[in-house]
């Protein structure tokens, strides 16, 4: 997606003045970045976007939408303007080093974190902590996913900077929430207590969070105006987030605690190899935002979406009279609504009566199926696995 000017005229606007001499200058934002930190989460396989993301080049290494720049590349890029590149950590499968490097060749191989297995997401966040632990005492710190995709950058970058200010200043476990524009079944919810009357700040206090729930319930939430969506983007400073692993996840640390001399040396690698696979497989979510009692929500609207299913992306692509939607390749649709259509660039696909479903080819894989059983896909993939050999995975 295209940096928009009004970004590059946001960054311009936001400079901080100061007063020197009775003359008036201007500080650029960078000077002041320089604890902030960004850890990107880049190593899920993304096998509902199978058979277009594969074990070897998964969704946020691809370019969905035909822009020259993957949905890695995108995260990061959209961080530069608040995040110093050197700053940047990428937490990924040690199968994905050289792709990142690839993608991001003014990042350095000691900023991408290596996980030697999958053991969901707070222990790669505890990892990423213990090696910013490692380079400071003082650090604000933003998590990310590799695979959102973001539509109002400059409204992003506000709300983003507004929270690592607050951050900065609060021993808080700060969460981003998304307005909800429907009753989405796909995400979790957080709910929010009501503000005092004349308190306008969008940074409220955590209530309950809940898993993805049913159309029902999702409705109610949705009418009740106390519940966001859940983006799973976190911000705190380091001293806060420490205090909370270690309170709440402590067979987590007990593992990294053992290499706090180690991180940001070569030995680091061999030490991670050792000691990472005996991690419980566990989430932040459960893990640590659900039990403490300092989580604040930030409530936002940047045009956040969670690009997980093919469904998600057929809601963000342009579609023709009829609904159909045509992905890197041709297509020609005949009494056909509200499909989504993806081939290898310079392959036609011709379509007669099918209505909502996903036609996917890449590598030597023809899917077809109903855009209401996509969370099937994963079952499909584990099958094909199974009947294949992992031959088209």
């Amino acid at each position: 997606m295209q940096i928009s000017e009004n970004l590059s005229n946001f960054v311009a606007d936001i400079y901080v003045p100061r007063k020197h001499n009775l003359t008036q200058h201007f500080v650029p934002l960078f000077i002041m970045i320089n604890n902030n930190y960004c850890v990107i989460m880049a190593g899920g396989i993304g096998s509902r976007f199978w058979p277009f993301s594969r074990n070897d080049r998964p969704k946020q290494f691809l370019d969905f939408f035909g822009t020259g720049r993957s949905l890695l590349q995108m995260t990061v890029d959209r961080f530069r303007p608040i995040v110093p590149i050197e700053n940047v950590l990428i937490v990924t499968n040690v199968a994905y080093r050289d792709l990142i490097l690839e993608q991001i060749p003014d990042i350095s191989s000691s900023q991408i974190l290596c996980e030697p297995c999958r053991r969901n997401t707070a222990p790669c966040i505890a990892y990423a902590m213990s090696r910013i632990q490692a380079l400071t005492d003082n650090a604000n710190i933003v998590v990310a996913a590799s695979d959102h995709l973001i539509t109002n950058e400059p409204e992003f970058l506000r709300i983003i900077t507004e929270g690592l200010n607050y951050v900065a200043g609060h021993d808080s476990l700060l969460t981003l929430g998304m307005r909800p524009t429907r009753p989405e079944t796909g995400y979790g919810y957080i709910q929010f207590e009501t503000p005092q009357t004349g308190n306008e700040s969008n940074i409220l206090v955590v209530k309950t969070f809940t898993e993805k729930p049913n159309r029902e319930l999702a409705e109610v939430f949705v009418r009740s105006g106390e519940f966001l969506w859940n983006s799973g983007m976190f911000l705190w400073n380091l001293q806060a987030v420490m205090k909370a692993l270690h309170q709440y996840l402590p067979l987590v640390m007990e593992q990294f605690d053992q290499g706090a001399d180690i991180f940001g040396t070569p030995a680091e690698e061999t030490f991670i190899q050792e000691h990472f696979p005996l991690c419980p497989n566990i989430s932040i979510d459960y893990g640590v935002m659900e039990k403490a009692s300092n989580v604040m929500v930030m409530a936002a609207d940047f045009g956040w979406s969670d690009l997980g299913t093919w469904g998600s992306l057929y809601d963000l692509s342009d579609k023709d009279p009829q609904g159909n939607v045509s992905l890197h390749s041709e297509a020609l649709f005949y009494d056909s609504q509200s499909n989504i259509v993806t081939l290898e660039s310079g392959k036609l696909a011709v379509i007669e009566g099918l209505d909502d479903y996903i036609v996917a080819e890449n590598q030597g894989v023809l899917l077809i199926c109903r855009k209401q059983n996509e969370q099937q896909i994963r079952q499909m993939v584990n099958d094909v696995q199974v009947n294949f050999d992992g031959k088209y995975n």
